[in-house]
């Protein structure tokens, strides 16, 4: 994230910036750990998925191997899963829960889960006013043009709206993951365990960059009252 201004206000964000860190690095201890352990059924990813998606009638979303780390995601758009290698082809108590993860977004989708319907729908919207937020806020800074400031402030606001509709979203997802994990047999009771540490440390990330986007908030707010 750019921060244009290098002053005391940025005291207030700094308790957020802590909270992310310890939360990325929660997800890589974490994510580590479980991917060295082996699922007892001997699942990969893929076929992880492909048994959960089939197991819903979700028979058309298509599963694709896409480069990266931890980049896991399904796209709505095209009614595709796309998982790292790591997760497509691992067979580890980490790749099915990851998996089984991505898996439960695409059930959200089908069943149209409010919050995704809303979180999609206004992707397009935060994307252009989270980019324009920062230049609209730092012209009008500069030139003490304080209706640029606010317009750059009601634009950054709606990430930090986006921030918050994302919770709900992932805390679901997980919650279905490992319902349909244990439902079907594919991981045992100390695997399900395992499962849930991989989840909520990522649940965590979404966490702290709710936290991080608001206290951004509160430091815009705080520099626009120095220009009254």
């Amino acid at each position: 994230m750019f921060y244009p201004f290098f002053d005391i206000s940025m005291i207030i964000i700094i308790p957020g910036l802590i909270i992310a860190a310890y939360a990325q690095g929660k997800v890589t201890t974490t994510y580590n750990r479980y991917l060295r352990v082996a699922n007892t059924k001997g699942l990969t990813g893929a076929q992880t998925a492909r048994y959960i998606l089939d197991a819903n009638n979700l028979n058309q979303v298509a599963i694709e191997l896409v480069g990266g780390k931890l980049s896991d995601h399904y796209d709505p758009r095209k009614k595709v899963l796309r998982l790292s290698n790591e997760v497509y082809n691992g067979r580890s108590v980490a790749s099915v829960g990851i998996a089984a993860h991505e898996v439960g977004h695409a059930i959200q989708h089908a069943t149209a889960y409010t919050p995704l319907k809303i979180r999609n729908a206004i992707v397009p919207l935060v994307s252009f006013a989270s980019s324009a937020a920062w230049f609209l806020f730092f012209i009008g800074f500069m030139f003490s043009a304080t209706g640029l400031m606010d317009i750059g402030i009601i634009f950054f606001a709606s990430s930090v709206i986006f921030n918050l509709i994302t919770l709900p979203v992932e805390f679901n997802a997980s919650s279905r993951a490992r319902q349909q994990l244990e439902a079907s047999g594919m991981v045992m009771s100390d695997e399900a365990i395992g499962v849930k540490k991989v989840l909520d440390a990522a649940a965590l990330t979404y966490v702290a960059a709710l936290i991080v986007s608001f206290l951004q908030l509160a430091r815009l707010l705080v520099l626009r009252s120095s220009r009254d």
